[in-house]
């Protein structure tokens, strides 16, 4: 689908691109190959995809799939992609909100997914046990926090909580051009798999959470020591009588130093939390 294709056919259908719902559609065939291409699609595959626009990827989807599932929140356009894909048997398309409608069973999820609503969406789709695999484009910026490679600056809250579950493969930059409207950030495409083995604390509900919660308290202050970051983390969800020499006694009994943040490794932090986790609600239902 080119360029002159998609005007075409917004123009037919008396719709403007909603920057809101992040609606970029693709026109570039490399760019496309390119997402084919590093998702390996075998015949017994299950995809979903999140926001099929005009189904240029979609297209090439169904060509090597068993089944996709394709969510779309634009009632215009999802009257026209299943129009569009009413002779084929191996589709079923969904009209609704990502964040809010029931998910289907799937196995890899291959996307150019909404920018806005990113880090829901992965929260959503990955951050569970046996998660699929992902293939996606998303914005370059939090493609290179999720391959964090140590560069300071781009360890953030989505480096940890993304490797929490899910193993980072394969990135590459995807030009803006490859879209209209042209999207006004830079653009990478990841390949992601879900990891061998996810710490068992992420797997209940409570625990995952909190995990996620303890994550946005702190990380702000990736900069501080452990210590003060889960003082600061503890007054602001209400628990102000644990002073830094108890947390640091706690931590101690456990065998955790009192480092910066940005020191730790993931399941460093995962078990962290747990611990924080279990004073948290002691000192909560004590107070």
């Amino acid at each position: 689908m080119t360029y002159k294709d998609v005007r075409l056919i917004l123009k037919r259908l008396n719709l403007r691109p909603k920057r809101h719902l992040g609606q970029n559609f693709l026109v570039d065939n490399n760019t496309l190959n390119k997402v084919i291409s590093e998702s390996h699609i075998k015949k017994d595959d299950i995809i979903l995809e999140i926001g099929p626009g005009l189904g240029a990827l979609t297209e090439r989807l169904i060509e090597k799939a068993k089944k996709v599932y394709a969510i779309e929140i634009d009632p215009i356009l999802c009257k026209y992609i299943s129009e569009k894909f009413s002779n084929h048997r191996n589709i079923e398309i969904t009209n609704g909100d990502i964040l809010k409608v029931d998910i289907p069973f799937n196995n890899k999820v291959v996307s150019n997914i909404p920018y806005k609503i990113t880090g829901p969406i992965f929260e959503r789709i990955f951050f569970k046990e046996k998660p699929p695999q992902g293939i996606l484009i998303i914005e370059k910026n939090i493609a290179d926090r999720i391959f964090f490679e140590g560069d300071y600056k781009k360890y953030s809250r989505i480096t940890i909580s993304f490797n929490s579950f899910m193993k980072p493969i394969s990135k590459f930059t995807i030009p803006r051009n490859s879209f209209y409207p042209v999207p006004k950030i830079d653009l990478a495409l990841i390949n992601t798999a879900p990891k061998a083995q996810i710490n068992q604390f992420l797997l209940k509900d409570d625990g995952k959470k909190f995990y996620l919660k303890f994550l946005a308290g702190i990380m702000p202050y990736k900069n501080k020591n452990i210590v003060n970051a889960i003082e600061l983390f503890l007054k602001q969800n209400g628990i102000s009588k644990l002073d830094k020499k108890e947390i640091l006694q706690i931590l101690k009994k456990k065998k955790f130093n009192n480092y910066k943040i940005f020191s730790y490794k993931i399941e460093e932090l995962i078990e962290l939390s747990k611990l924080v986790f279990n004073f948290y609600n002691l000192k909560k239902n004590s107070d």
